[in-house]
């Protein structure tokens, strides 16, 4: 039955009248102490960078308590971040939490946050020099957690062509290469990413998910502060600055720089290390006999 053949009840405008309701009013949570941060900041000095190849990924280690920065370096560029607890690969980055928690997009202050059922900050966001973008006309944001990441199987789905240097195909090869394992093996790791530099929102008339170029320059970073040991891989997208298409080949792309950062540990000597969700896990099941 097609929709158009439907008819509205007749209280549909009062049923279309109800109030939105906030569903994870996060304001209420303790927020991350900006204070301590900034003066942590003050003090950080770089002690490795790493360059990411244009269609091509890198994986990276963050100690607890240091920073590190994505870095646009060379033209107008997105990447697909990754994160995952460095001891135990089954607590990662949860993009679906994190955008109910601050929304689909991130930025100063905001936490990514990791899956159930640790469910604590793996990072906070410490500085990111395209804040003042805000949400333009089209009702486009900086650094989505809406996105998934471009990958094989979809392409294959919708083009019927395979394109090994999607998003997800260069985690899978970075991690891969971190762990000396098969990416076949280990692409189960790979999962829905912080979209960083990408400028994304959705359509006002159909919902649909829509990307448009990135107003990221050369200099311009965004700095997060590790939580807890992370293991981190970023992809520089095919899609270069997601103007046009991605992938594919067909666009200009440039490399990303990963760099981390070492600050003064006494900075940090009262700050409050997240610990997994207290929660005691019995779900309601009777307890053992």
């Amino acid at each position: 039955m097609s929709l158009k053949n439907l008819s509205a009840p007749t209280d549909a405008a009062s049923r279309r009248a109800a109030k939105p309701v906030i569903v994870y009013p996060a304001g209420s949570m303790p927020g991350p102490d900006v204070t301590t941060l900034e003066s942590a900041r003050q003090t950080m000095v770089k002690t490795h960078e790493l360059i990411v190849p244009p269609r091509d990924a890198r994986a990276f280690r963050v100690a607890r308590g240091q920073f590190f920065r994505i870095v646009s370096i060379e033209g107008p560029q997105v990447g697909d971040l990754n994160l995952w607890n460095a001891n135990d690969l089954s607590e990662r980055f949860f993009s679906g939490k994190t955008r109910a928690l601050h929304g689909t997009h991130v930025g100063l202050g905001d936490r990514v946050w990791s899956t159930m059922p640790y469910l604590r900050p793996m990072a906070t966001i410490s500085h990111d020099t395209l804040g003042w973008y805000g949400f333009d006309a089209d009702g486009a944001g900086i650094h989505d957690v809406i996105g998934t990441r471009c990958d094989p199987y979809t392409n294959l789905l919708l083009n019927g062509t395979s394109y090994d240097f999607c998003c997800h195909s260069n985690l899978a090869r970075a991690l891969a290469a971190e762990l000396k394992l098969d990416p076949a093996t280990v692409e189960h790791h790979v999962h829905d990413v912080l979209n960083v530099f990408m400028c994304t929102g959705f359509t006002k008339d159909t919902h649909q998910y829509f990307m448009k170029a990135s107003p990221v320059r050369p200099g311009d970073f965004i700095e997060l502060f590790a939580e807890i040991d992370l293991l981190g891989a970023l992809s520089a997208c095919p899609g270069g600055d997601c103007s046009a298409t991605h992938s594919s080949d067909a666009a200009a792309c440039h490399p990303l720089k990963i760099e981390i950062f070492e600050p003064d540990r006494a900075r940090l000597k009262d700050w409050s290390w997240p610990a997994p969700s207290a929660y005691h896990r019995h779900h309601g099941a009777p307890a053992a006999s």
